[in-house]
């Protein structure tokens, strides 16, 4: 199964691609889509469809996994950043990708086995998962591979569920 993770955001979407067997992860890509400042809104958000329709052309990932929003004091940001996860959905739907969706708590408990853990631990549990030599950078595309790490943690858990009751 080959994830596409989605950390969204309009300055910096984060995003990481991996391939997993069930057992073992293998990543196979990883970065950021930068929209420049200044640039009006619009022309940011025509970026990011851009950029995100190109990983997907390129990796042909199997599903997309992406941070559901949670926002608690700056209303402006996360009104922006809800316009760009549009514009990200919008993309995986136009490919036709399934899209699955976590909320923070759901990426930390499925990476680190704690909802509560910090960043850093997040970040360094990535490292060892995907047994890379350092951290991911930037954070942003740390956090897209723990969405898709989530993912398929979350995959093999149905599945193994599904087994048990047939």
């Amino acid at each position: 199964m080959r994830v596409l993770g989605i950390d969204p955001g309009f300055a910096t979407v984060g995003f990481g691609v991996l391939d997993y067997d069930g057992y073992k992860f293998k990543p196979v890509e990883y970065g950021a889509v930068l929209t420049e400042p200044g640039v009006a809104f619009e022309k940011r958000l025509n970026a990011i469809a851009v950029d995100t329709k190109f990983i997907i052309n390129r990796f042909k990932p199997d599903c997309m996994s992406i941070e559901k929003l949670f926002f608690t004091t700056n209303l402006k940001t996360g009104i922006d950043v809800a316009q760009a996860r549009g514009v990200l959905l919008l993309s995986a739907a136009q490919a036709d990708l399934p899209v699955y969706e976590y909320t923070p708590l759901q990426v930390k408990q499925g990476v680190v086995g704690y909802g509560k853990a910090q960043k850093i631990q997040v970040m360094e549990m990535v490292r060892v998962i995907l047994k890379l030599s350092e951290l991911p950078k930037p954070d942003d595309a740390a956090d897209a591979l723990a969405i898709a790490i989530c993912h398929c943690h979350n995959t093999l858990t149905q599945q193994r569920t599904a087994a048990l009751k047939s």
